[in-house]
């Protein structure tokens, strides 16, 4: 059975976002441009921004520096594995970074699943909401991510990881 996505495109400091959502309003996806795996708007999609107000509002304040932690109906699909990998970068807070390894070992993987988990980290639906930006090397290098370096950078220093001189324009 073939459900309707709804999307809707939302302006940012980092860029123009591309948001999905399910009839339900969950957020499925967000997606920014040149994106490693991102979204793009398919046929059949319904643009309509009602389903996105919250979520549009929440970015907005989150960018303002004026939110921290996002309240939001989520609905992804991934496997067993990924869906434990996105649960725990849920739980990393706002203004803190994680490695890969101790992601998994939050979801009692072996220390050899760290390229896994960096597959599972990568291919997350919903950037910025779901803070993959927030996971770095183990050594504190910036590795990588689907919306690009210079964007996690940019996120880092906005949660005040980083120091304001690295923020790029």
């Amino acid at each position: 059975m073939e459900t309707t996505t709804y999307w809707t495109g939302t302006d940012t400091p980092i860029g123009r976002l591309l948001l999905t959502a399910d009839p339900d309003g969950a957020l499925t996806s967000l997606s920014m441009p040149g994106q490693k795996g991102g979204r793009t708007v398919q046929d059949g999609w319904r643009h309509d921004p009602g389903p996105f107000r919250a979520a549009e509002e929440q970015l907005a304040a989150y960018f303002a520096g004026e939110l921290k932690d996002f309240r939001l109906p989520l609905r992804t699909h991934g496997t067993e594995f990924r869906e434990r990998v996105w649960a725990a970068l849920d739980s990393v807070p706002y203004g803190a970074t994680t490695s890969y390894g101790e992601i998994a070992a939050r979801i009692g993987a072996f220390r050899a699943a760290v390229r896994a988990v960096g597959g599972a980290i990568g291919a997350n639906p919903l950037l910025i909401v779901r803070p993959c930006h927030r996971v770095i090397g183990a050594d504190g290098s910036m590795t990588g991510y689907a919306g690009g370096l210079e964007r996690k950078v940019w996120l880092l220093t906005l949660e005040g990881v980083l120091p304001a001189q690295d923020l790029p324009s």
